[in-house]
């Protein structure tokens, strides 16, 4: 029988490939058992008591650190029960009101938690629910400045801007609660921002012994509004944090005057 150049070419070369992968799937088991066959005993090998006891000990951290987070959420939500308005019709008057800031925009758009506070801020000057506005922001930086635009913004709403009154100090809601009393005199006023929001503001007011309520801007929801709930659980455990630690603002400075429009009885 005559086998031509190309068959045998074909049978002496596919006889070395499947010899040669034969070769390695041997050395291949060979060395998963005499290599890794330790390490997998060592798998299948329970685990010591002290081991399990640093494991058990880890996971009750854990759910205990998780607990206390959600016991100081519900703690911060029912110390401020029943001082968050949601309708403007059952908000009593007020002195003034404390706008608390955020950046005003966020990815090159407009950041709706910052418009709705502004438009619910309007919205108090219009009812004829408040005298007086305070905007208590971040103006840390040069190139970052918070309560300017918010009082831009509220005056182009038609609120008259010696009325309005600026915080360049209001690094965070415990600094922007403490100043509005001992900066500008606040002490029986409205807070305004999201519902979320109010409810940690009116607690550390509280603990301070002021009588403010909270006026609740409209919130978000979906994704975002998740992602900031979620912030917020981590923020109220700082607070109550703050108020066991007795932490002041990182700055206070000369007392301001608040100007009052007239009421009309």
């Amino acid at each position: 029988m005559y086998i031509g150049p190309y068959a045998l070419f074909y049978v002496t070369h596919v006889g070395r490939q499947k010899k040669n992968w034969s070769i390695k799937m041997n050395f291949q088991r060979c060395f998963n058992h005499y290599m890794c066959g330790s390490e997998i005993e060592k798998l299948k090998k329970p685990l010591s008591s002290k081991r399990r006891k640093w494991l058990l000990i880890l996971l009750l951290f854990i759910v205990f650190g998780l607990l206390s987070l959600i016991a100081l959420d519900f703690y911060v939500s029912s110390c401020s029960k029943g001082m968050i308005y949601h309708s403007i019709d059952d908000l009593p008057h007020k002195n003034a009101a404390l706008v608390l800031g955020c950046s005003r925009t966020t990815n090159g758009r407009i950041n709706l938690y910052y418009q709705y506070r502004i438009d619910a801020a309007a919205e108090l000057w219009e009812k004829g629910k408040i005298d007086a506005i305070v905007v208590s922001g971040d103006n840390s930086r040069k190139d970052y400045d918070e309560p300017t635009g918010m009082k831009a913004d509220l005056v182009q709403k038609g609120i008259p801007a010696e009325f309005i009154t600026i915080d360049y100090a209001g690094f965070s809601t415990l600094d922007s609660v403490i100043r509005a009393e001992k900066i500008f005199g606040l002490k029986d006023y409205t807070i305004v921002s999201q519902p979320f929001h109010c409810s940690r503001a009116v607690y550390l007011a509280g603990q301070h012994g002021q009588s403010a309520i909270g006026y609740s801007a409209r919130d978000i929801s979906g994704a975002s509004g998740i992602k900031i709930r979620l912030r917020e659980i981590l923020a109220r455990t700082k607070a109550v944090c703050d108020i066991l630690t007795s932490r002041s603002p990182e700055f206070l400075g000369r007392s301001e005057q608040v100007n009052y429009r007239e009421r009309i009885k």
